[in-house]
């Protein structure tokens, strides 16, 4: 079992963030945000999703002052994305859940401070978002955009905020490859107790995404670091939200919909496997229980993972078997055997649900 990091507890909105809270699956925005109508329908897709935390862009006045519509309109808390003019922060934090600054390019001490003297005033939270590709000069040219360099940022701009006596902070250290990531985290985590988000930032397409996330945050939330955390994917924003809840599932962080457990695939193959599991995603895809179910196409692997598996179909040469807690339940002709086991599926599903 995975034992996490003992951190300060903080709100995003309604979102516990840190402590004993579960780790949020946050995701971005990628429309204009001062388009209201557009934004509020990607922020809609991602809660429908599982996004817990949605941070947005806020690149000039126009959408600073959207804020408040899209406030209004959507059910999940809301993080002002600010870089280079603080002036948007004071404006974004009449409106949104928490305020999230990239020191190293906002400028001077007095502009961080009134930023701090806002979100004070409206008891917000602050991200500190250091990122290896903007850091403070004075530490870049000492160090360079090294995982040391990103810790040093980190650590000055959380002191510019608690000599403001303001601590509700998290903080997040991203580059845009792995090993920077996870050292800058790893070195950050024993000097600090405030919350993290973790990501790698400018991840890629969904294949180099999911592999470079899955590496850095598998191996952050295995040393127990992380309280929230991001998979960038420049793509589809549902899927940086279905990767995200895969890793943690995978990890045994959360239990959250059904778990599917499919063979690899070889010659002993004795049905379309890849149509077959295609399909069993698709259907229980709307499954909020946690349930391990099992799509297996040959006796070889079927049997044992069946034992283990709430439940499992085995294809052999035209029929195949529906396994459930380890019993088989039916023998089925291949053209039968998909709809039995979904079926025991969703028998398995209401079960759980009446459980709980």
């Amino acid at each position: 079992m995975i034992k996490r990091y003992p951190t300060k507890q903080i709100f995003i909105g309604s979102v516990a963030v840190g402590g004993s809270a579960p780790i949020s699956v946050q995701s971005m925005t990628f429309s204009k945000t001062h388009d209201v109508d557009a934004t509020v329908e990607q922020i809609n897709r991602l809660h429908f999703a599982g996004c817990d935390i949605v941070r947005v862009s806020v690149p000039d006045e126009e959408s600073a002052a959207a804020l408040k519509e899209i406030k209004k309109r959507i059910a999940i808390p809301l993080v002002a994305d600010i870089h280079f003019n603080y002036r948007l922060a004071l404006i974004a934090a009449e409106s949104v859940d928490c305020i999230r600054i990239n020191p190293g390019n906002i400028g001077e001490k007095s502009r961080i401070l009134e930023v701090v003297r806002a979100c004070k005033e409206r008891n917000l939270p602050i991200r500190i978002g250091v990122n290896a590709g903007s850091l403070e000069k004075h530490l870049e040219q000492k160090y360079g955009q090294t995982p040391q360099a990103m810790v040093e940022s980190a650590l000055y701009n959380i002191k510019l905020l608690e000599d403001a006596d303001f601590t509700e902070i998290k903080v997040s250290m991203k580059a845009s490859d792995v090993l920077r990531t996870v050292e800058a985290y790893r070195g950050l985590r024993p000097l600090v107790e405030y919350p993290f988000h973790i990501g790698v930032t400018e991840a890629g397409t969904m294949f180099g995404s999911t592999v470079k996330s899955s590496i850095a945050l598998g191996s952050l939330l295995m040393d127990g670091i992380g309280d929230t955390m991001r998979v960038s994917v420049t793509g589809e924003l549902e899927n940086e939200i279905k990767i995200g809840k895969t890793i943690l599932k995978s990890l045994g962080l959360i239990k959250d919909g059904v778990n599917i457990i499919s063979c690899p695939t070889c010659a002993r193959l004795e049905a379309d496997l890849v149509s077959a599991v295609r399909e069993v995603e698709e259907r229980t895809a709307h499954i909020k229980e946690p349930l391990d179910i099992s799509v297996m196409g040959c006796a070889v692997n079927a049997l044992g993972e069946a034992k283990h598996a709430d439940v499992a179909i085995a294809y052999g040469k035209g029929e195949g078997l529906v396994i459930v807690k380890g019993e088989i339940v039916a023998k089925l002709k291949e053209t039968e055997l998909k709809e039995r086991f979904l079926e025991e599926v969703e028998k398995a599903a209401l079960a759980a649900r009446k459980e709980a």
